[in-house]
């Protein structure tokens, strides 16, 4: 959380409007609530779907697959439009969902860059290294029809993922090897050092 609110606040300085977000379930709770700002109480309320008239039996899916989209105002005093991708059971599968909703969201205002709106896609360890989805949609990263400019990823090591050790299932060391196929920069932090956190959130917005 940290280390997305640094990614937050320091988004105006670089000029970026706009986060096109993408995530798996776990953290979703905890990422809607304090980094895009949406109400406890609307949370809550969705569980019980209370606030669903016209479904009182409930609209079906789980609370943590839902989308949100809000306008974050930074201490800075800069704005950020926040959008979290609805995103299924499948945990990768929002990866090119995301990459090409901020690619015609900068297309929309003459962004051929991606200066304006940034992809930041938050993957679990065992899921960025055994869905081939992830490295499908890191090879699109250069296409002239499909590159956004570059994308924040945020890998978390959940130290066992698909109920296996990483000895069980991936061939190399980190999890992040994937992307060596791009000869992207990668950092490795301490989730316990937010500060440190905070430092690579900074340089790969600058990036």
């Amino acid at each position: 959380i940290p280390l997305l609110d640094t990614l937050v606040e320091e988004a105006p300085g670089e000029g970026v409007r706009e986060f096109v977000i993408g995530m798996a379930h776990r953290g979703r709770l905890n990422v809607l609530s304090n980094v895009l700002k949406k109400s406890l109480e609307t949370i809550f309320g969705e569980f019980e779907d209370i606030e669903n008239v016209a479904a009182p039996f409930g609209s079906g899916d789980v609370k943590y697959h839902k989308g949100f989209s809000t306008d974050r105002r930074t201490r800075s005093g800069g704005r950020v439009h926040l959008s979290l991708t609805g995103n299924p059971s499948h945990l990768e599968a929002v990866n090119p969902v995301v990459e090409g909703r901020a690619r015609a969201k900068q297309m929309a205002v003459g962004d051929r860059r991606g200066r304006t709106v940034v992809p930041l896609l938050i993957h679990g360890d065992a899921a960025f290294a055994g869905q081939g989805v992830v490295a499908e949609t890191l090879n699109l990263s250069l296409l002239a029809g499909y590159s956004t400019g570059g994308t924040v990823h945020v890998v978390v090591n959940n130290q066992i993922g698909f109920t296996a050790t990483p000895a069980e299932t991936r061939s190399t060391l980190y999890c992040t090897d994937v992307a060596e196929m791009l000869q992207a920069p990668v950092f490795h932090v301490n989730g316990d050092d937010p500060e440190a956190g905070g430092h690579v959130a900074r340089v790969a917005l600058e990036y």
